[in-house]
This record gives structure tokens, sequence and C-alpha cells, in this order.
């Protein structure tokens, strides 16, 4: 029996994935045993629920990847900081400290986290280093029921590459085509995401549910100014009008008189207009242009007819749509942690197969298990902490629990529904979800006010009968 742990910290979405003998166990996010969305800490949490899953203690493991390569990321930021001098000082001098304190040592800070779990772990042969958009690249690839796929990977940055084509064939997997920073889908779509007043790096879906209250009025301002796009989809990014390559904000004064606007500022309520609205849905747009194009010229120069897809961009759910309605490809499979966390997964992924050249089980069903891989509790352990709590309660049996949740739905009623083991990666999947009444004209509203306390436009996933899906 070979035991992988995979683990992915420090920069966003931390998380912890186990494989014994290339199968997957578990794997999970640490936001969800801390409860801080996006948690980039070490995921002590989500290590300990995986090892206690596949009842394995750390010492017993016998490999251990982390999901990216510090040194390579220190590379970058040094020559970028080199390229941009004197720009960027004030920046280079805040993230120094950072990285040489941390960063820079983060194998010793990963052993001595390690060590936390298991007393009698002692053993730093067994950590390994995969490389960052490699460990997304396999996570999309191995888990889906491909022989062979193009795999396309786009977020923001990971040591150097932004944007990679991999092939992957068998159990052999190769990344073909890289774009580097600074140019970049992620962080072009980061800076709009900062510049209508949101947070980087956790609210860039927000600026996708914005985009389709507007209309893309500014698109080819976008196209002409900040981003030049090539026919077969590869770009560059003017960057005289971003900032995050030296600075402390995203955009700048450039960016700003261009769209005639400053970024929104939220710390003094400046409330969302449909400027802000048109901006989402032009820099919305963009990416979907992007994206497509990319999608056919890799279709015809490699002509195989799978496509794979991973990385934060891969998140953005209605390019992805426009992509599988386009019929470029005859099927696609998108891994549900497409962000940073899946990278734990595909990291020890990339151990078991390119590694120790293990062969590859295709599942022409799902990989991933649904995606159903975190925790699970028993009916025992539900109710002894009910009533730890005091908590007033019934116990129903199915049939009675699903007459009552649809006659409350009915009633314009809000669901939380429980089940099962918890999803792997951002998106509710009905084991941990909100429901409501789809018919009712306020039921999305309602719940984005009054139970999740977020924007009102913020859109929610409709769940489907398969026979009705068209």
């Amino acid at each position: 029996m070979t035991s992988i742990l995979g683990i992915s910290a420090f920069y966003h979405d931390s998380a912890a994935a186990i494989l014994i003998d290339g199968k997957i166990i578990a794997a999970a996010q640490e936001e969800r045993f801390t409860r801080k969305k996006h948690d980039s800490s070490y995921p002590f949490n989500a290590v300990e629920f995986v090892l206690k899953y596949s009842k394995l203690k750390l010492s017993e493991i016998d490999y251990i990847v982390f999901y990216e390569k510090p040194f390579l990321k220190f590379e970058r930021l040094l020559e970028t900081y080199v390229a941009f001098a004197p720009k960027g000082f004030k920046s280079f001098c805040k993230s120094m400290p950072i990285w040489l304190r941390d960063k820079l040592f983060q194998k010793k800070l990963i052993i001595s986290e390690l060590k936390k779990h298991d007393e009698n772990f002692n053993d730093d042969k067994k950590l390994y280093f995969s490389e960052h958009h490699l460990s997304h690249a396999i996570s999309a690839f191995y888990p889906s029921p491909f022989k062979e796929a193009i795999i396309l990977t786009a977020d923001g940055v990971g040591e150097w590459a932004t944007t990679t084509v991999a092939i992957g064939k068998d159990n052999k997997l190769e990344i073909v085509k890289e774009i580097h920073f600074p140019h970049s889908l992620g962080l072009l779509y980061s800076a709009f995401t900062y510049y209508t007043g949101f947070k980087v790096n956790s609210g860039e879906y927000k600026l996708m549910g914005l985009a389709p209250y507007g209309k893309p009025k500014y698109k080819n301002l976008i196209l002409k100014n900040l981003i030049d796009v090539k026919e077969d989809g590869t770009f560059n990014l003017d960057q005289d009008f971003f900032n995050y390559s030296t600075g402390l904000t995203m955009t700048n004064e450039k960016f700003k008189n261009l769209f005639g606007q400053k970024p929104r500022d939220t710390k003094n309520k400046e409330q969302l207009t449909q400027f802000h609205m048109d901006i989402a849905s032009s820099i919305q747009s963009v990416i979907e242009e992007i994206m497509l194009k990319l999608a056919r010229s890799l279709r015809e120069e490699y002509k195989i007819s799978n496509l794979c897809l991973a990385g934060g961009v891969a998140l953005n759910c209605v390019a992805n749509g426009k992509i599988y309605n386009e019929g470029i490809f005859d099927n696609i499979w998108i891994q549900p942690a497409a962000g940073d966390a899946g990278g734990s997964l595909g990291a020890a992924l990339a151990l078991w197969h390119l590694e120790l050249n293990q062969n590859r089980k295709i599942n022409p069903n799902d990989e991933m298990q649904g995606s159903y891989l975190g925790p699970e509790y028993s009916e025992h352990e539900i109710e002894s902490v009910l009533k730890n709590i005091g908590a007033k309660y019934k116990v129903l049996d199915d049939e009675k629990i699903i007459e009552n949740t649809s006659n409350a739905l009915s009633e314009g009623k809000a669901i939380g529904w429980f089940q099962g083991r918890m999803e792997f990666g951002p998106r509710a999947l009905g084991a941990r979800s909100i429901l409501g009444d789809a018919r009712s004209p306020n039921m999305q509203k309602t719940l984005n006010l009054k139970v999740k306390y977020r924007e009102s436009f913020r859109p929610f996933a409709p769940s489907i009968l398969r026979e009705d899906v068209n």
C-alpha cells in the first residue's frame, strides 16, 4: 500500500488531499474547518481530517507533496522587481521580509507544521515539491474519464506561468505551451475585481455575478488598450495600466483615466452603479472571447477531441458554458476544485503517475466521486452534538423529510440541506446546500439578503431533473 498526502497552502484556499494506491480517498479545504473564507494558512485541520479518514498516522504516510516550488516563485519576485526598478520599491520592502521569514524557508516551515500532527514524523526525505500549473493540469486530467485530452489551465500566477497547455495521454502528461507573468487572464480579471470594489482573490465570482446586469460597453476599450489578443487566443497585457507587478494595488492612474472613474470605494460605502455593471459585463465578455479563441486554436492544432480545464479561471462557469455550447470539443471535464485547493490533489497525483510511473485506471464515471471527498457525520454523531448544545430537534425518516422539505419550499421558505460527505471545491452540490424555490421571483433576493448576507445580485444554481435539463 502506497499513501500520498498532497498539500496546498500559503496563498489562498489551502487544502489537503490523500491518495492510497492512486485512488482519491479524501480531500478538503482548510476554510471548512476554520470558517475563514479562502483560508491561506497551513491546512492543519484539513490534514488532520484526511489522515483520520484514511486511518493513517503522518509517520505512516509514504510521500508528502507540496503543490508548488517556493524558490521559483521567489525568483519571479526578484526578477520582476529588478525589471521594473526603481518602481515598486515600496512593494518590494513590504513583501521581502515576509518572503525571507516565511516563504523562502517554506520547506523548514512545512516540516515543523507536519510534526504537530505526529511527533514520530522525522523524515524530511518524504517531502516533495510539484509545480503550480503542473499540479493544476494534473488535477484536471488524471481524474477525468479521458484516455487522451488537451488540458488548459489559467489563473493569476503560479511560479512564472499564468496560462498553460498540456497534453495528457494514458498516465503521461506534458506541458507544451506557457504564457508567463505579468501576462495573465486571472490578474486581468482580478484588476477589474479590484476596480469594481471587490476583494482580489475572493471577489472574482462577484464580478461574474454582476456581469449579466450590464452591457459590454467597454469591451473594445479593453481590447484596444489593456490586452492585445492574437487570433489563436494568446495575449499580452500592457503593463502601463496595471500596478500588480510593483505596486500595492491592481490598477493605476492611467487605468482610472481610461474608464473615467476611480476604483469603487467600499470603505466609504460607495454603491454599485450601472457603470460597474457595464464594466463587469465588458471584462467578462473579453475573458469569454479569449477562452473561446484558445479552445478553437487548440482543437485545430492538436486534433484531440477532449478538453480538461483547471486553474482559477476555470471557475468562471459562464465562460466554461460558452466553450461547451460552441461544441468545439466533443467532451469537456472540469476539476470541481479548479482553484488552488485542487493543487493539493494534483500534487499527489503528479507524484503517483509521473514520479512513480504508476499506470492509470480510467474511471468512465467519475474518479472524484462527485467531488464528495470531505468529512461526513453519522446520525449518532449529529444527535450527540445537538444534545450537547441543547438544541431542539426532531428525527424524521427520509420520506417525511422529503415531504416536509417540498412543502416548505412551496411556501417560499429557505432550507438548509445537509447529507453525506462534504463537497471539495467552492460549489455547493447538494451535500451542504441552501435550497429555495426557483419559481419564486423574490427567492434569490431573499436568500442573498436575509440568509447569506451578501449582495442582492449574486446568482444561485438551479438543481434540475436530468430529463428536464434541456
